[in-house]
């Protein structure tokens, strides 16, 4: 009888990964639940602008925040992590295909403190192309999301059950707001950067990117 049930377990397990693969960070390594990484959008000669980061799409009402690409090429953006929808016990890699949960990290949050900095599919909204912001609920459909592989190395798209992530240009400066869009034209293709905590390194510190981060938060 256990070992029935074991191999019952082993292909059930079998037929929930088939067909998923682990994503991949910039260097080529796997992407960690809980880890920190920047999205940064891939550069192309229309859009050298830098990462993502938390941002109002409207004057009024100011909250909830949405996510914009900011401008200024050097910026690598917010800090995010990974998490699945629902957890998987087990699992300490992102896969493709996956339902997941995309949080912003960071020990400060000036504005809209009420709301979480979980990322959802605006529901409220009645356009046909709803804005991505944050004050996500862990276990809401609106906040799951899925990381899909796209043409180049490395690179992925954000895709949810409706639609795939794309921008359009937002309410600052016509900094590309991210929002949900079946228009394949709007599709935001992005890589993963790993924050790097070491402040001896060569690359950013996580504690100067968040500095650099505030100075222009929720602006940029």
């Amino acid at each position: 009888m256990k070992t029935s049930f074991l191999v019952t377990f082993l292909l059930a397990a079998a037929v929930c990964t088939h067909g998923l693969e682990e994503v991949k960070d910039s260097n080529g390594n796997p992407v960690r639940v809980g880890a920190q990484y920047f999205i940064q959008p891939v550069k192309t000669e229309s859009n050298n602008g830098g990462g993502l980061v938390p941002a109002a799409t409207n004057i009024l009402p100011f909250c909830p925040l949405g996510i914009t690409q900011t401008l200024l090429p050097y910026q690598p953006g917010l800090p995010v992590s990974f998490g699945y929808h629902p957890n998987i016990l087990g699992r300490d890699t992102i896969d493709t295909s996956a339902d997941i949960n995309i949080e912003f990290r960071s020990p400060i949050w000036p504005v809209c403190t009420e709301f979480s900095k979980l990322w959802a599919v605006d529901s409220s909204s009645a356009s046909n192309e709803p804005a991505v912001i944050i004050g996500g609920e862990p276990k809401s459909p609106n906040s799951a999301f899925k990381i899909e592989k796209a043409a180049g190395a490395h690179t992925y798209k954000l895709t949810t059950s409706s639609g795939t992530v794309g921008t359009t240009p937002g309410a600052w400066l016509s900094a590309p707001q991210l929002l949900v869009t079946n228009d394949v034209a709007k599709t935001l293709f992005v890589k993963f950067v790993k924050v790097d905590n070491d402040a001896t390194t060569a690359t950013t510190s996580t504690s100067r990117v968040e500095k650099l981060g505030l100075r222009m938060f929720p602006f940029y």
